[in-house]
């Protein structure tokens, strides 16, 4: 596979990222996950590495690199621990690629490069407590005032938002009286009006930084407008697609880092004087977890390059996170089966993996959006719309 997708450049990037995760993140992760504890001195070593922005351009202070890299990247720190995966992933993905995306020169060169660079985090504020799956049935406001947009209404389970410096949200649009659709802003999160909820208790990713946001007549200068008003929207949607290569490698992460463990597992314990993965059952287990993982693998590196050949990927990132989060699922609730009771506790591990898998299924669209997505797509190519 490496030969298919990598360079010798995105080899040495793997290789980098391995060493920190396994050096500093695999010892502590258990650690974090107990506290809650936000990873910020992992935060500001993955700056110092320049992994909060690998896929941003050079001259935006990025590291330059492709979509290929990035997901190599969030693959290997979702090994070690999904919190800081995901911490990084949605910084990138989410927190910055929009402004990268859709940004004017003026608001590129302001927020961009303290992001790349790894100085300010990132957050995406775009779901709402009746907002969900349909987000076009976004409630919150901005009404134009002048050169300004006075915003109310609120967010819900915001990635880094205790954390970050800009977010970007989604609004509706309203100018003298006139709703003009859904638009997108870049908002410092010291900006007077905007309140953080407190840090959600959550079953996995429990040391990343969950959080609902408020918005009471916040005021927001009209030059921080993302795009044009009623096309944020849009942004979003392409800033999603890109975002479920990222929900898709953090999978195989995942998936990857609890196969490690039950394999390792069932080359150490014995049952009946013979190493467990001699029996069948157990055997079958790990050759589909094995199987699964590359096939995974495969459709998300698939994905990214297609990504950075500039190709329509809305039918495969959706495939790739489809099929990736289920199979971390699977995958995790399989290494728990492998240890037996041991899976069960936490000193173990993969109980940890397994909690962190299931959110995989939900965010960046749920598995029942993603065959949604699929099924349009496929019927369009059959009827060549």
């Amino acid at each position: 596979m490496d030969a298919l997708f990598f360079t010798d450049e995105h080899t040495m990037l793997v290789n980098m990222v391995r060493d920190f995760a396994d050096n500093e993140i695999t010892p502590i992760a258990a650690e974090l996950d107990e506290v809650e504890s936000f990873p910020r001195a992992l935060v500001n070593q993955m700056a110092e590495l320049g992994l909060m922005g690998i896929p941003i351009p050079e001259e935006l202070g990025g590291a330059g690199m492709d979509t290929v890299a990035y997901a190599a990247a969030v693959m290997e720190l979702g090994c070690a621990d999904a919190s800081v995966a995901i911490t990084m992933a949605a910084h990138t993905s989410l927190g910055t690629s929009p402004i990268v995306i859709a940004g004017t020169d003026k608001q590129k060169k302001k927020f961009v490069p303290p992001l790349a660079s790894g100085e300010m985090i990132g957050a995406f504020g775009l779901t709402e407590p009746e907002a969900g799956s349909d987000a076009g049935a976004t409630k919150t406001r901005a009404v134009k005032k002048g050169n300004e947009y006075v915003v109310n209404g609120g967010k819900i389970f915001i990635t880094n938002a205790g954390e970050a410096g800009i977010l970007n949200l989604t609004s509706r649009i309203i100018d003298d009286g006139e709703d003009l659709g859904i638009g997108a802003f870049i908002v410092p999160t010291n900006t007077r009006g905007l309140k953080l909820g407190p840090k959600e208790k959550k079953m996995g990713w429990r040391a990343s930084d969950t959080r609902q946001i408020f918005f009471e007549d916040m005021v927001i200068p009209a030059e921080n407008m993302l795009g044009t008003p009623g096309k944020g929207f849009k942004t979003f949607l392409e800033t999603l697609t890109g975002g479920r290569i990222s929900v898709a490698a953090l999978s195989v992460g995942t998936a990857l880092g609890a196969y490690e463990r039950a394999l390792k597992y069932a080359t150490e314990r014995k049952a009946f004087g013979m190493e467990i993965h001699e029996f069948q059952a157990v055997g079958n287990k790990l050759a589909d977890m094995a199987t699964e993982i590359e096939a995974a693998k495969l459709l998300t590196f698939h994905a990214a390059w297609m990504k950075d050949q500039g190709k329509n990927i809305i039918k495969e990132a959706a495939m790739a996170k489809l099929f990736a989060s289920e199979m971390a699922m699977k995958t995790t609730t399989e290494a728990i089966q492998i240890l037996g009771g041991y899976g069960y506790v936490k000193e173990y591990d993969v109980e940890r993996y397994f909690r962190d898998a299931k959110i995989l299924e939900i965010g960046e669209g749920t598995s029942e959006i993603q065959r949604l997505i699929i099924s349009k797509n496929i019927i369009k190519t059959v009827k060549g719309l």
